[in-house]
């Protein structure tokens, strides 16, 4: 997990040394529908993502975004339990940049547990004992931005690349998607 963390440190060094045309700051929020495969007792979950994100254009083509954002995720168990995980994903996408707007990205993520409840009811236990701290994974998505106005939608699939359970002889990792919408502040063509 060391070159891990290694790796994406280096990636974000190196792109904050890489402003070559210009830079946008930007929001973002949206929908996650999340599952842990591995186990059958686990179905999918829906949370919520919101975040801040950076846009680097390197080339008139090419870009790199790297975002932070909290990310609510986990899955069902059975009927009437939640497991919810709640971390900070650190992705650093690559995108290719259609003159109409739009986008396809893909590039690294790392995520940081903050907190992993079992909820049943008004029962509420937690088990972050039973988690890795950091996820690692790969982002796929398109997106499309609206030149004139810097207002744009976002679709991505995560596929979690590392065990996140703790437990002995358990192979858990997070998949998921999100949907959501974005801004960038002063956006320029």
């Amino acid at each position: 997990m060391k070159f891990y963390f290694i790796g994406f440190m280096m990636a974000f060094i190196m792109s904050s040394n890489v402003f070559a045309q210009h830079t946008n700051l930007g929001i973002k929020g949206g929908l996650n529908v999340y599952n842990i495969e591995g186990s059958s007792q686990y179905s999918s979950k829906a949370g919520l993502n919101l975040g801040l994100l950076g846009h680097i254009h390197l080339t008139d083509q090419f870009a790199l975004q790297p975002e932070i954002l909290y990310s609510g995720q986990g899955a069902k168990i059975g009927n009437n339990t939640n497991l919810n995980l709640d971390y900070i994903n650190v992705p650093v996408l690559l995108q290719y940049m259609f003159d109409n707007g739009f986008r396809v990205q893909a590039g690294p993520q790392l995520g940081f547990l903050v907190a992993a409840k079992n909820k049943t009811g008004n029962t509420t236990v937690n088990v972050k004992d039973n988690f890795e701290s950091i996820d690692v994974g790969l982002g796929l998505g398109v997106s499309y931005v609206n030149t004139a106005t810097g207002f744009g939608v976002d679709a991505r699939y995560k596929h979690g690349l590392s065990n996140i359970s703790s437990l002995n002889n358990t192979d858990l990792k997070n998949r998921g998607f999100q949907l959501g919408v974005f801004y960038l502040f002063g956006h320029k063509n």
